[in-house]
């Protein structure tokens, strides 16, 4: 059963193919020689960026989760071949703007979503380790530390959070009592989507508003790019801490079949056609003639945008 509620399956058995292709391809290419041999950490990363993605789409089509686990040891070999060869090619500042969560909110999310797939699917210690090395950001973040900690208990832990507008909420779900955490947590996922596709109010150049937002958060106007929008942060918090997430069941950006690998699914039928409901959801998070204003900036590059995460 597809479990995301904009695509259906026809969709995702087509980009998911694809994906299959592209990672055939990338893995073909990287054993030759580069032609571009300061671009080829770059290249490799995007290995990497693949991996994640079809482990994402592949949970959205509703394959079986024990599925998501074999692309964690070919992403780890890749990511670490970026890193290798980028400490010959970036320079001090470009290390910065790729790995600081604190000035990267795509890689703090990657990071995010990464950790809590690796919790979710219990991956091994050799695999978990070496995710936690290349993950870095040792004592940046108070709740995705925390969240680190709950697998690696040296971990140091932040006194501050890199985004409280958007994780402030996940935050007090995780140290409210027990009795509230439930509504705390529902909370957090409600606004979670909307949060990330908010603007600052201060105005912003045409290049900072492509960077105030996730690179995904339009992904659904993209033909091929979409993976789903799930908040794993939420399910990062409930695998590490036990929280209550019975609120969150069949909510549309909570992926608790995560957590609940052999069934049966928490993600109700979908019974509209796809992106029937997509104009509502949109209106309902742009709030401003701001965001509108970056809206159309971040379709424009999306597909053109330079990660600076890896």
């Amino acid at each position: 059963m597809v479990r995301d509620s904009l695509k259906d399956k026809k969709w995702f058995d087509k980009w998911i193919k694809f994906d299959e292709n592209t990672i055939n391809t990338y893995t073909e290419d990287l054993k030759s020689p580069s032609g571009n041999p300061d671009y080829r950490p770059q290249f490799i990363f995007k290995l990497v960026q693949e991996y994640w993605n079809s482990m994402c789409r592949r949970y959205s089509r509703g394959d079986a989760i024990h599925e998501l686990m074999q692309y964690f040891p070919p992403m780890l070999d890749a990511w670490e071949e970026s890193e290798r060869l980028g400490q010959d090619v970036w320079d001090e500042k470009t290390q910065y703007t790729r790995h600081a969560w604190v000035v990267n909110l795509d890689h703090y999310i990657d990071c995010f979503w990464l950790v809590g797939l690796a919790l979710a699917l219990n991956i091994p210690d050799e695999q978990w380790r070496r995710l936690i090395a290349l993950i870095g950001n040792e004592g940046e973040d108070e709740v995705l530390d925390r969240i680190i900690a709950s697998r690696d208990p040296s971990r140091k832990i932040g006194s501050k959070l890199c985004y409280p507008r958007t994780y402030r909420r996940l935050l007090d779900a995780i140290n409210a009592p027990k009795e509230e955490q439930a509504v705390k947590l529902k909370n957090f996922v409600d606004n979670w989507y909307k949060e990330l596709i908010k603007l600052p109010k201060k105005k912003l150049s045409e290049l900072d508003i492509l960077y105030a937002r996730p690179y995904w958060i339009t992904y659904h106007e993209i033909d091929g790019a979409y993976f789903g929008y799930w908040c794993i942060e939420a399910v990062a918090a409930v695998k590490a801490f036990g929280l209550d997430d019975s609120l969150c069941l069949g909510h549309p950006n909570y992926p608790g079949d995560l957590l609940r690998p052999n069934g049966p699914s928490t993600h109700p039928k979908q019974v509209k056609q796809p992106d029937s409901d997509l104009t509502a959801r949109e209106e309902h998070a742009r709030e401003t003639s701001e965001k509108n204003t970056g809206h159309f900036w971040s379709r424009i590059f999306n597909k053109v945008k330079t990660r600076l995460n890896g």
